[in-house]
């Protein structure tokens, strides 16, 4: 089986061969008839828009009510050189050992207050967002690559603290939030494995042995484990659970956007360059397309939705309407200058097409509500990136 760097990745990078095309209007309902004000947003055409997403991309999420239970793992009140509380849970979303999550948080000593907080899955474990020797290394399968400590799909000693500069726990701590991460493999391996081995088999009825076509994917799954967290923060006295911020890079970008369309109890979205079926706009076929999306990742979204392989622009919706399902809560929209597979200006573009929802919702506010940024550089999340989620939040949440 060819792996997603072997799979042909032709895609347009020049603006003068984006095709013509005209975007859905977020405020019209399938019928044609305007939505004209919040009322009408909230009980119809969220709900419309809500439904489509869910039945020809991500997938509808099962309803069922597992008996999820959780574990301290440890508590560290000194942690990030005494700045912060470091805890780890485990959640467990069965009477079985598996499958769990394991839940990394950090609090900041300085704030006597209950503290906003950021929330975001992590690619290649939790022992890989910091070089404190006490967060346990991933016990799942991770993706190869031993120079970065993943080593016969298992991580290894050799990759604590990989990823620091990708979550700057310290200037975020230091800024008086909390960060809270989840390692992505826990939930849902990121391969395609015919879904056995993440959470998916706990939902499947008498002699189901995958998901329907129009039920869950991977990112269904990332996106569900995003508020399983949410629900055990509530939990905590220390955390304000009406502040959390929930962000995502990359195709954790994509499930972030997911889980706040989902669960409106996230007060705040941020996608870090989530491009084709996240932030951007299929419609200007540029970058990466549907067809590789399906091809690469079959096991990412719903199977209704590979039916739109090579068919983009036919989807009845595009994704500044996916943008739209945050509204009114703040949305932060990012994107780097030399990123062109994820679609910078597409990414930018959906968020200025959402804005029509959110100024019906919003009015004069709606203006500061959308965020945005395009950074020099790469396919990354940085200290730059950071600066400015923070910035944001000092703006919506404090």
């Amino acid at each position: 089986m060819e792996t997603a760097e072997e799979i042909p990745q032709t895609a347009n990078y020049d603006e003068s061969k984006v095709p013509a095309y005209t975007l859905p209007d977020p405020l019209l309902l399938p019928g044609g008839h305007p939505v004209t004000d919040a009322a009408a947003w909230f009980e119809k055409g969220r709900p419309a828009t809500f439904l489509e997403f869910e039945t020809l991309m991500y997938g509808r999420t099962p309803s069922k009510t597992l008996p999820v239970r959780s574990e301290i793992l440890s508590l560290n009140p000194r942690a990030l050189g005494g700045k912060a509380i470091s805890q780890q849970v485990r959640i467990y979303f069965s009477e079985q050992a598996e499958p769990h999550m394991t839940l990394l948080i950090f609090l900041p000593n300085s704030q006597k207050t209950p503290v906003p907080l950021f929330l975001g899955l992590n690619f290649n474990g939790n022992q890989t967002v910091t070089n404190e020797p006490d967060v346990l290394l991933a016990d799942h399968w991770v993706r190869d690559n031993p120079e970065a400590g993943a080593v016969n799909h298992q991580a290894t000693e050799a990759s604590r603290g990989t990823g620091v500069e990708n979550w700057q726990a310290q200037l975020i701590t230091d800024r008086g939030y909390g960060l809270a991460t989840v390692y992505y493999g826990d939930l849902d391996p990121d391969f395609d494995d015919d879904f056995q081995n993440g959470v998916q088999p706990l939902f499947y009825e008498e002699g189901q042995t995958r998901p329907a076509p129009g039920e869950w994917g991977a990112i269904g799954a990332w996106a569900w484990g995003l508020s399983r967290a949410l629900d055990f923060l509530e939990t905590l006295p220390r955390v304000d659970a009406k502040r959390v911020a929930v962000l995502g890079h990359s195709r954790l970008g994509k499930a972030a956007l997911w889980a706040a369309a989902q669960d409106q109890r996230f007060a705040l979205v941020i996608s870090n360059e989530s491009g084709s079926g996240g932030a951007a706009l299929a419609r200007r076929m540029f970058g990466e397309t549907y067809a590789h999306l399906n091809t690469a990742f079959p096991h990412w979204f719903c199977r209704n939705f590979h039916t739109y392989s090579h068919h983009d622009a036919d989807l009845p919706f595009d994704q500044h309407q996916l943008l739209a399902l945050i509204a009114p809560r703040p949305l932060y929209v990012a994107s780097a200058s030399e990123d062109l597979w994820a679609d910078p200006y597409g990414e930018y573009l959906a968020a200025e097409n959402a804005r029509p929802v959110y100024n019906l919702l919003a009015g004069d506010a709606a203006r500061d509500k959308i965020g945005y940024h395009k950074r020099p550089g790469g396919h990354d999340i940085t200290r730059y990136d950071w600066e400015r989620y923070l910035d944001f939040a000092d703006a919506h949440l404090r």
